[in-house]
């Protein structure tokens, strides 16, 4: 008889248990239990909020060049662990060989592209700005602070990637919620990638039971869904006016369409940054 390893959250660089202690079976596209997820709990949403409220002021203040290297390291690991990758979108998500191969080269492509982005993204997004006064004007980018992230379903390496790097680029911490158990993977790539404790946080479980709860919390300063239905966007977004957080709706489209070059843009990374201006007195 085999017994299914039980997967756990990643939460303030630690693998832990669910608080609740509830777990839910995770099943191959012809029904079998391959494993079981942590199916986390708005206790575990709050500790994982907390890990990244702490870690993200020390995220933000390393330099652009280093937390680029850090992200290049993450890069190199899914490299390394491509083959691996592959096999996992063929047992576990009933990709074939093909789907497979192209999925796990585009994530692996589109990490390196976004680490390659952290120190020069406020040449683009950043602006000097002509006034008619002997002041000198300028908007810098600056992370929007802790975000949560409703993770893509139907992409389960790609998309994750994709919804994930935006985010951590201008220095960000985030709390991502997943459904999938190629997630827990990525999770455990990314321990091993010099990624600072609390930065990424993994939730796994049912979505409807955390959306609300991310919504609400009044230490979330964004939030974003990917392929949410209409009834839980509108139910995001109104739970989210409170505190006056960000919502951020995307869509998932079918794993082929994640491979799209438009998938990863510079733009991507925008809704995740708070344009500052500041003023200088021309001579002093």
């Amino acid at each position: 008889m085999s017994v299914a390893k039980t997967y756990k959250l990643w939460i303030g660089g630690r693998f832990v248990r669910s608080e609740g202690g509830r777990v839910m079976p995770f099943l191959d596209p012809a029904g079998r239990a391959v494993a079981d997820l942590a199916r986390a709990t708005r206790k575990d949403l709050r500790d994982a909020v907390a890990a990244a409220r702490a870690a993200q002021p020390d995220w933000a203040r390393l330099s652009a060049f280093h937390r680029g290297q850090i992200l290049f390291r993450a890069a190199e690991q899914l490299e390394d662990r491509r083959p691996l990758l592959e096999q996992r979108l063929r047992d576990w998500h009933g990709h074939d060989r093909a789907e497979a191969a192209a999925e796990a080269a585009c994530a692996v492509d589109r990490t390196f592209w976004y680490a390659g982005w952290t120190d020069k993204l406020a040449q683009v997004l950043g602006s000097v700005n002509p006034v008619a006064q002997p002041f000198f004007g300028f908007t810098i980018p600056e992370p929007t602070g802790t975000v949560v992230i409703l993770a893509p379903r139907r992409a389960p390496l790609l998309g994750f990637v994709s919804a994930l790097l935006p985010a951590l680029v201008p220095g960000n911490a985030v709390v991502i919620v997943a459904e999938t158990l190629l997630s827990v993977e990525l999770a455990e790539i990314l321990a091993a990638s010099d990624v600072p404790a609390g930065v990424v946080n993994l939730l796994t479980g049912e979505r409807l039971d955390l959306a609300g709860a991310a919504a609400d919390h009044v230490e979330v300063d964004a939030i974003a869904c990917f392929g949410g239905e209409p009834a839980e966007t509108r139910a995001i977004e109104e739970a989210a006016a409170g505190s006056v957080k960000r919502v951020l709706v995307r869509d998932d489209p079918p794993p082929a369409a994640w491979r799209d070059p438009e998938r990863q843009s510079v733009y991507a990374i925008e809704p995740y940054v708070e344009l500052k201006t500041a003023w200088h007195p021309v001579g002093f």
